[in-house]
């Protein structure tokens, strides 16, 4: 649970590693605000959908940086820059790439962008048999 909302607390964080249960599971606590946002502001505005609108466009820019950090930190954690990310503005192919970046699973030990947040391959054997 507490992984729901670890992009909350490095909000724009761009440094180090994201596993992809904090990816995921931070996609899910997005999913679950935008719905309880969406109900809110229908009840609010009494059906009107310009109160859902503006109630969910509120929650997008406050998500806005932390769900950026987080999916930066998801590549950094399969060894790809961050500046992948852009790819995401193509429409359709870039949404699929980016799809299955956060579905493969991270770089095995340490690599350029900081230690591996499973803690897998830290230890010093591995570099004695490289």
């Amino acid at each position: 649970m507490e992984l729901m909302f670890q992009p909350l607390k490095k909000y724009a964080d761009f440094q180090g590693r994201a596993r992809r249960s904090e990816y995921w599971l931070f996609v899910l606590f997005q999913i679950i605000v935008y719905i309880i946002a969406a109900v809110l502001g229908a009840i609010a505005g009494g059906g009107d959908s310009g109160a859902v609108n503006l109630l969910v466009g509120v929650v997008s820019l406050g998500l806005l940086l932390p769900s950026l950090a987080v999916s930066v930190r998801r590549l950094h954690d399969i060894d790809r820059t961050g500046w992948w990310v852009l790819i995401g503005l193509i429409p359709l192919i870039g949404g699929i790439v980016l799809f299955i970046f956060s579905l493969l699973d991270g770089t095995a030990g340490r690599n350029r962008f900081g230690p591996d947040p499973k803690g897998r391959g830290d230890s010093n054997t591995a570099e004695v048999f490289e």
